[in-house]
């Protein structure tokens, strides 16, 4: 990672963008983010590889501003073959960390397209297999269980798993609830988990968006957040302050109990999370 790192570990997430327009306005986002000295940035990937190539010109682009960053590599829809290619080629551009995840499967897709590996504790011991230690990896967590886990104690069952794998760090799913984020850590660490676990944070920007996210991937909104929101209609600029009074407390809550650091999901914005950021702690 950077040797420049902002001494919280704050990291950024990025989509790679679809239009010209899209990438120029995330070259001054990248830089306005950089000078907060980022422990890294990472950058999404499509499910099947949709956007293999998008996500590779946008890791080129973000490393410009000379802080580490971590492509986003999932098996769904992938063989070993390919994966193993696509390892070759990240070693090549001399990138060192990854963001390893199961991934989704695109639309239209059967079971029989899945691919070899069907899990991230298998992705992540392939990547192990293939490269040994060059990358450094990480995972994803969820302290409000998996949207399609059995139930707590499976999903966290399978958390430990990638660990164990090989995994050196775990980034959360986004949530509103700091007792989640850390009854989640407690469990972990009584299942041999050791590493950090980074709570990842979502600004409120927009609650129509955020309210169909959330419920696609199972994090839960409290009720006293969606009603104060849902009362402010099309007010933008009451959905935006209220939104950044909600997660600055979140995340001084959480760095205050602990939290390694903080993982922001940028949703390719500055201007939201460098207030947040200026609300907490430096």
């Amino acid at each position: 990672m950077s040797t420049q790192e902002h001494p919280l570990g704050i990291s950024f997430e990025f989509f790679p963008p679809s239009t010209d327009a899209g990438r120029d306005k995330l070259v001054g986002v990248r830089d306005a983010l950089a000078s907060r000295a980022p422990r890294f940035f990472s950058v999404t990937f499509g499910a099947g590889g949709s956007t293999q190539d998008r996500t590779l010109n946008t890791v080129r682009m973000v490393r410009e501003s000379g802080f580490t960053t971590a492509p986003h590599l999932s098996c769904i829809g992938s063989d070993k073959g390919a994966l193993r290619e696509l390892l070759s080629r990240y070693r090549e551009e001399g990138i060192d960390s990854l963001v390893a995840l199961r991934g989704d499967l695109p639309s239209g897709m059967g079971g029989g397209g899945i691919g070899q590996l069907r899990y991230a504790n298998e992705l992540v011991e392939f990547i192990r297999e293939e490269t040994g230690d060059h990358f450094e990896i990480a995972v994803a967590a969820y302290p409000e269980s998996h949207p399609q886990a059995r139930n707590l104690e499976h999903d966290l069952a399978n958390f430990a798993s990638k660990m164990k794998a090989g995994a050196d760090i775990a980034i959360t799913q986004y949530f509103f609830s700091a007792e989640a984020y850390f009854h989640f850590v407690e469990r972990a660490r009584a299942l041999g988990v050791e590493a950090p676990i980074v709570p990842g944070i979502m600004p409120i920007t927009n609650y129509t968006k955020l309210a169909r996210f959330s419920d696609a991937c199972g994090a839960e909104i409290p009720r006293w957040i969606r009603k104060q929101l849902e009362s402010y209609g099309d007010d933008s600029e009451a959905i935006g302050a209220f939104g950044e009074e909600v997660v600055s407390r979140l995340c001084q809550r959480l760095l205050d109990g602990g939290a390694p650091g903080l993982h922001f999901y940028t949703l390719n914005q500055a201007k939201p999370v460098l207030r947040i950021l200026d609300n907490i702690i430096a």
